[in-house]
C-alpha cells in the first residue's frame, strides 16, 4: 500500500522500531521457535540459525490471521516448514504447532508439542519479525518462565522492511500494535513488565493521532 509519510512519521516509526528489537546475541540452545506472521523472512532467518548449528529442533507456529489467510492459505506454520524444506532443512528437523492464534498460544502450544516428542528443553530461541523482539521475549518470560529466551530476527533496518513487506501503513500500523500490547498485556497476565522510555511513548501517541491505529486492540 502507498502511503505518505512525513518526517515526523518517520522518526517516530524509527524510535519505536529500535526499542522493540532486542539485539540479543545468539547463542546455541534446545530448540527454536518460529513465530508465525505475515513476514517469510522470519523462517528464513530461522533457517540461517539452524545450518549455523544452533539448534537440533526447529518449530513454527502459527494458524492464521486476518493479515495472513490469504498469504498463507495452509496456515503460517506449514507454510514456514514447506519454506524451511525448500531451504533444504530435513523433514525431521522441523515440527509444525499450526493452531495458535497468538503469542501465548505459540509459545504455550509449542512447550506442549515439545513434551509430547519427549524433547529436553532448557533453552530456546525466539524467531519472530524484528519489532516482535520484545513483545516475544516478554511472553515466554510470563508463560514459560523455566527457559532460558533469547529472541532473534531478520537483521534489516526499517526502511528495507518497508521494502520488503511492501506496505508501509502496515509495518507502521504494527509498531504501534505491539507497543500497545507491550504496555497493555502485563496487567492482563500475558508478558512481564518492559520500561516504556518517555520517548518511545511520545512516538506511539505520534503515530496513533496520525491514523497508524489498525492493528489497536480495545483496552
Amino acid at each position: 500500500m502507498t502511503v505518505t509519510l512525513h518526517d515526523q512519521d518517520l522518526r517516530a516509526a524509527r524510535q519505536m522500531w529500535d526499542y522493540l528489537l532486542l539485539n540479543h546475541p545468539v547463542r546455541p540452545c534446545s530448540a527454536a521457535i518460529g513465530l508465525g506472521s505475515h513476514d517469510l523472512g522470519v523462517a528464513t532467518t530461522a533457517v540461517g540459525h539452524y545450518r549455523a548449528g544452533l539448534f537440533p529442533t526447529l518449530v513454527f507456529t502459527g494458524g492464521n490471521s486476518r493479515t495472513t489467510k490469504e498469504r498463507f492459505p495452509r496456515g503460517e506454520a506449514v507454510h514456514y516448514r514447506e519454506h524451511a524444506l525448500a531451504l533444504g532443512v530435513p523433514e525431521d528437523a522441523v515440527l509444525v504447532e499450526p493452531c495458535a492464534a497468538n503469542t501465548g498460544q505459540n509459545i504455550t502450544y509449542t512447550r506442549a508439542l515439545l513434551d509430547q516428542r519427549g524433547l529436553a528443553v532448557d533453552s530456546v530461541l525466539l524467531v519472530c519479525k524484528p519489532y516482535m523482539e520484545r513483545r516475544a521475549y516478554a511472553t515466554c518470560r510470563k508463560v514459560w518462565p523455566e527457559v532460558a529466551v533469547q529472541c532473534a530476527s531478520e537483521r534489516i533496518g526499517l526502511d528495507d522492511y518497508f521494502a520488503s513487506i511492501g506496505d508501509r501503513k502496515l509495518v507502521l500500523d504494527m509498531l504501534v500494535g505491539e507497543l500497545q500490547r507491550i504496555r497493555e498485556y502485563p496487567r492482563l497476565g500475558f508478558a512481564t513488565e518492559q520500561h516504556v522510555p518517555v520517548p518511545v511513548r511520545e512516538a506511539y501517541d505520534h503515530l496513533v493521532r496520525a491514523g497508524f491505529d489498525s492493528r489497536l486492540v480495545a483496552s
